[in-house]
């Protein structure tokens, strides 16, 4: 594969920073500034698929599996960023989404050299979480070519799990690997070659859209509000409240007393105020409503 890297709009030279080492401060800054302008533009003509891999997760958490990115170096970092922030923000448990970087929890603020050149780590470390065929997995490589990511899709695909390929190149290797590829090409980088910049911006983007779309459908808002976050300090106990109050109209004291009354609960919460109902009777109708405040509500 090495002979075809040379190929591949990752590394080839962005015309526009040829001179960028010669260039003043402000000057690299509106390089780089103009140049992120086209991310946004690229995630938008990959919207049909995205979509695709999030439906392909909603169907995973209904039917009690997992969400799995998968990656080496950058790409792998980005998917455990998007994992690691889903149960504070959703209340969800730690293994129904989760992120494996190649070379281990350790690769994640040092880089292990070499570990993603092999395909067969990536088939380990999903072996290593007992994949399933109900979850959904997502391989990540800006380049679109990397072997352990590439070992990890196939092995997901032959266990039936869905598979989706994500990367920043057309016709990536890994896009043959998975049953849906996401294939956003922002062009060459500033610095050539270094996909930190455009291509971890554009993932950043997509995974924050998978994931957050996935809890959305899944019922963990009320209107744009987050109404099944884990009130584990206080900041997060003081938006919570928050939210209690902006959907049911009491004051800060209702609220808090009913947060308190719910185990810290904030769906339960909101339903036992606006039903004017038990922890128990708000508990059973958000059962009722599959966890949907709004039909709870409406009940």
């Amino acid at each position: 594969m090495q002979h075809n890297l040379k190929t591949l709009t990752t590394e080839s030279r962005n015309e526009r920073s040829m001179q960028i080492d010669t260039a003043e401060p402000m000057d690299i800054l509106k390089i780089m500034n103009d140049d992120d302008q086209k991310i946004a533009k690229a995630v938008e003509e990959e919207l049909p698929n995205i979509e695709v891999a999030v439906r392909y997760t909603l169907e995973s958490f209904k039917q009690g599996g997992k969400l799995v990115y998968i990656g080496a170096g950058t790409s792998g970092r980005l998917g455990v960023l998007d994992a690691v922030e889903c149960p504070p923000t959703f209340s969800t448990p730690p293994e129904m989404v989760q992120g494996i970087i190649a070379g281990g929890e350790n690769a994640f603020v040092k880089a292990v050299e070499g570990a993603e050149d092999k395909p067969e780590a990536g088939v380990a470390d999903l072996k290593a979480i007992n994949l399933t065929e109900k979850d959904t997995v997502i391989g990540i490589a800006a380049s679109g070519r990397t072997p352990y990511v590439i070992g990890a899709l196939q092995y997901a695909r032959s266990i039936g799990a869905k598979t989706v390929a994500l990367s920043c190149n057309k016709n990536a290797l890994i896009s043959k690997e998975a049953d849906q590829a996401i294939e956003v090409v922002v062009g060459p980088e500033v610095l050539t070659g270094s996909t930190r910049l455009k291509a971890a911006t554009a993932h950043k983007m997509v995974l924050n859209m998978i994931s957050t779309s996935s809890m959305i459908l899944l019922g963990k808002a009320y209107e744009n509000l987050m109404i099944d976050v884990h009130v584990s300090n206080e900041k997060l106990k003081e938006r919570a409240i928050n939210i209690i109050t902006r959907i049911t109209g009491v004051s800060y004291e209702e609220a808090l007393e009913a947060l308190q009354a719910s185990n810290q609960q904030v769906k339960v919460a909101i339903v036992m105020l606006a039903n004017n109902v038990t922890k128990d009777e708000a508990v059973k109708l958000l059962e009722e409503a599959d966890g949907y405040v709004r039909r709870a509500i409406n009940k």
